[in-house]
């Protein structure tokens, strides 16, 4: 894409985040990074990327249509990849409303926007423009205990109300494509994790809680199964998509690298008790809070904060992905083994302490 523009939606958040450092650092583009920075948000994570001249930060809500206008208008970009979205789950079965609003209404708003600049385009550009939206696994609901993968043709049963929010904007994007031509791709990846995740995920929640020595909650039996992709891996999968995916065309981004939420809430402790070892004073008393089957060494283990509590409403069993589509086609696969990639993110968050402290 040569010296062209591309708009990055809710690029200070942290997949948006990385996105923005891997083009300033790998490619040519200049980067419009939008983000209204809410909780989630964080100018820190963009602090590589701040002074470049080839990138410019807009603290902006896309609900807000003439921004945006003013925006595409003063800015021209040749791409958009929107990233901006309410994510957390627990977030969004207490209250749905941020949710509806981000996620569908900001869809909406954004593709407006893009096809009221892409239908202005003179024809070079207008053939150039590509609206890539970014989505997730969770809008095609639980897998359960089939064995199955979830693909391309998998069929929409969101769980939860961030995942229908999620899956609506997904068809926002396709009928804007159906209806006015707009030139789009999605994508829908699984769980991503590594540096500058908010600490209300797993990954990050574990490792504070831990760190807190305060109760590291599980919801139901923890054996929940998620694919989990390296953050580093996902934006390199963005960016090929972006370059070479086929218009109108989806593309599932997953590691092939299952986990279940107990066996990863076990290694970070395992890894943490490596680590960062607890003092032997720090051991804590006896508890019926340990995890299932826990072999004890007699020496302090941060597994001894591990705690199960009621399954969340709605909580879906297992996702997997079928990413044959996006490896044949744009060559892509993911690098990051998982347990590497893991110690590497613990030894992130153990190196910015500070980071973990808001919530």
């Amino acid at each position: 894409m040569g010296q062209e523009t591309v708009l990055v939606s809710g690029g200070a958040g942290f997949i948006g985040s990385a996105l923005v450092r891997y083009l300033i650092a790998q490619t040519t583009l200049r980067v419009i990074t939008l983000d209204k920075l809410t909780y989630a948000g964080s100018l820190q994570a963009l602090e590589s990327a701040q002074k470049h001249p080839r990138h410019v930060f807009i603290k902006a809500d896309i609900c807000d249509s003439a921004m945006l206008t003013q925006v595409f208008q003063r800015y021209q970009p040749t791409a958009v990849i929107h990233l901006a979205a309410e994510s957390h789950v627990d977030r969004s079965v207490a209250a749905p409303q941020p949710f509806i609003q981000s996620n569908i209404v900001g869809t909406y708003a954004l593709l407006e926007a893009s096809r009221a600049h892409w239908a202005g385009l003179r024809k070079p550009l207008k053939q150039l423009f590509r609206f890539l939206h970014v989505s997730t696994d969770e809008v095609y609901g639980d897998l359960g205990n089939t064995g199955g993968f979830f693909t391309e043709a998998s069929p929409y049963a969101p769980s939860s109300p961030y995942s229908a929010s999620k899956a609506a904007a997904d068809h926002l994007v396709r009928a804007w494509h159906r209806t006015y031509d707009l030139p789009i791709l999605i994508s829908n990846c699984s769980n991503n994790y590594g540096p500058w995740q908010y600490p209300e995920k797993l990954i990050p929640a574990t490792i504070r809680r831990a760190l807190n020595k305060q109760a590291i909650q599980i919801y139901g039996d923890g054996r929940q199964v998620r694919d989990w992709l390296h953050v580093d891996d996902h934006v390199r999968a963005l960016w090929l998509q972006l370059q070479h995916g086929q218009i109108g065309q989806t593309y599932l981004l997953g590691s092939g690298q299952p986990q279940s939420n107990l066996a990863i809430v076990v290694a970070i402790c395992e890894l943490l008790d490596e680590l960062k070892p607890l003092a032997l004073e720090a051991l804590p008393q006896p508890t019926t809070h340990t995890t299932r089957g826990a072999v004890s060494t007699g020496r302090p283990s941060y597994k001894q904060y591990i705690q199960f509590v009621k399954d969340r409403p709605g909580h879906d069993r297992r996702y997997a992905i079928d990413a044959t589509k996006v490896k044949k086609q744009l060559g892509w696969q993911s690098q990051y083994d998982f347990h590497a990639g893991l110690r590497e993110t613990v030894l992130w968050y153990l190196r910015n302490p500070a980071w973990l402290k808001q919530q």
